[in-house]
């Protein structure tokens, strides 16, 4: 069996992999359940993000049917108790912690549903790309509930507080348009163009030096939480730590030699 079958392989009924050279594409595949996420898919997610393929450069993360997700599928939630509660919201912490935090740098295509735990997980991926359909909300508040797959933490980062309040007491959904506006998605594409320019942009990302990658996902969010001072030790070290790696060099005296092309 080949790696990236073997790989696949391990993956729970709910995702789907399929690679396109140095980029993987997984894709929730609970269409009738518009996504939404049962812990089993939960942990595919954390299986693979915390061992993909040692190839694999770049992810995008995709959804079968007409939405990315709907959130949490409310049959996992059930009566618990307290304990159980904080044990399931770190499992689910976990699992989007090795996305946000892991090697490889991850481009969603987001449409339909982007609700609770489907904009608590978009908001773990590095870039999100959204179709004119998309919707997000967050009803948690309404049904008497609260967030807890990352999402007081990371879509903060993304609209403010505030605008996070407002969609959790109001039941505000925003549209595609303001979720652009507002920061959510990093691009809007024509109707049914998120996954070709998520594509894209993955092949893109995967030609970066492995340093460099290194250094956005794993620096530049500790740099902007520290302090201004803090901040700006952790760029100097990652700027020379980057600037010496043997590739960095190369295209350094690419781009010197006018071997490179110019940003235009």
């Amino acid at each position: 069996m080949s790696e990236p079958a073997a790989v696949a392989s391990l993956l729970p009924r709910s995702l789907t992999l399929h690679r396109d050279g140095p980029v993987a594409v997984l894709r929730l595949a609970r269409p009738a359940k518009r996504n939404a996420l049962d812990d089993r898919t939960v942990l595919g997610l954390e299986s693979f993000f915390s061992a993909p393929p040692p190839d694999v450069r770049a992810v995008v993360l995709d959804a079968e049917g007409d939405h990315f997700c709907a959130g949490l599928d409310l049959a996992e939630l059930g009566a618990t108790d307290a304990v159980a509660g904080v044990e399931h919201s770190r499992f689910w912490h976990r699992a989007f912690e090795r996305i946000e935090r892991g090697r490889l740098p991850v481009v969603s295509v987001l449409k339909g549903a982007v609700v609770g735990g489907g904009l608590e997980l978009a908001a773990a991926t590095h870039v999100r790309v959204a179709e004119p359909s998309t919707f997000y909300a967050l009803p948690e508040g309404r049904h008497g509930l609260f967030v807890g797959g990352g999402g007081s933490v990371r879509i903060p980062r993304l609209i403010g507080v505030h605008r996070m309040t407002d969609m959790m007491l109001t039941g505000r959904v925003l549209d595609a348009e303001e979720g652009r506006e507002l920061g959510i998605a990093t691009y809007l594409t024509e109707p049914g163009g998120g996954a070709a320019l998520a594509l894209e942009l993955a092949h893109r990302i995967a030609e970066n030096p492995p340093a460099s990658t290194f250094a956005v996902l794993q620096a530049l969010p500790r740099i902007a939480a520290a302090s201004d001072d803090d901040g700006f030790f952790l760029e100097a070290l990652m700027a020379a730590i980057t600037s010496s790696s043997p590739e960095a060099q190369q295209r350094m005296t690419a781009f010197l030699d006018g071997r490179a092309g110019k940003v235009r």
